[in-house]
């Protein structure tokens, strides 16, 4: 289970300060009153920059892993969050999707490429959808876009902005923003403010 570390520093400083030493855990998300036997278990590394270390923890009893990722990184994705935005900026201030990717990945095909363009719209988009429902006061009158949200929050950097504005929303929100799970296989994927239909109710006898 990925878990905020609010810190203020760039990728790269974090990875020179080695801002893995600093994370603490105090209570385990679990057990909040502190009845179990959370322990420090070691780290795991990033793709970049190289060095890069993300601090974690193991709960015993809940059989569960905590990782604590700084707002810099982009959760399941390698990179940062200033990248996808920068990526997600290109692709909606272009006509086409294909003219904005035409010099994002020159490593790999143009299939390719648009494929690793999509993934990354198409799940910011989705978090600042869902962001419009879960703090309406804010950004209900936003479209779900980048430029709608950088407007009302008078911001250059929105991701990493909202990292700390919709922090209590962050187990809600899809990666890279948030950290919603990945639906396991064989299970359904959870759908945004949408129930399962429950049986009828029994009728009324006049």
């Amino acid at each position: 289970m990925q878990l905020r570390f609010a810190i203020a520093l760039t990728s790269e400083e974090y990875a020179n300060r080695q801002g893995w030493c600093l994370a603490r855990l105090w209570r385990c998300p679990l057990h909040p009153l502190g009845e179990c036997s959370l322990a420090r278990h070691g780290t795991y590394e990033r793709v970049s920059p190289p060095g890069t270390l993300i601090a974690r923890w193991y709960c015993p009893e809940g059989h569960c892993t905590f990782s604590l990722l700084p707002d810099c990184f982009a959760a399941r994705l390698s990179g940062t969050l200033v990248e996808v935005e920068a990526v997600v900026d290109q692709v909606e201030q272009s006509h086409t999707l294909e003219k904005a990717v035409a010099e994002l990945r020159l490593d790999i095909d143009l299939p390719g490429v648009l494929r690793w363009t999509r993934r990354r719209l198409q799940a910011i988009h989705a978090a600042l959808t869902t962001l419009k429902g879960l703090m309406p006061e804010y950004f209900l009158d936003c479209a779900p876009t980048l430029a709608s949200f950088r407007q009302q929050l008078a911001v250059t950097r929105v991701l990493i902005t909202l990292r700390d504005r919709a922090a209590a929303h962050l187990p809600h929100l899809p990666p890279p923003l948030g950290f919603c799970p990945r639906p396991r296989p064989g299970h359904a994927p959870r759908r945004a403010h949408q129930h399962q239909a429950g049986p009828d109710p029994p009728s009324i006898l006049a």
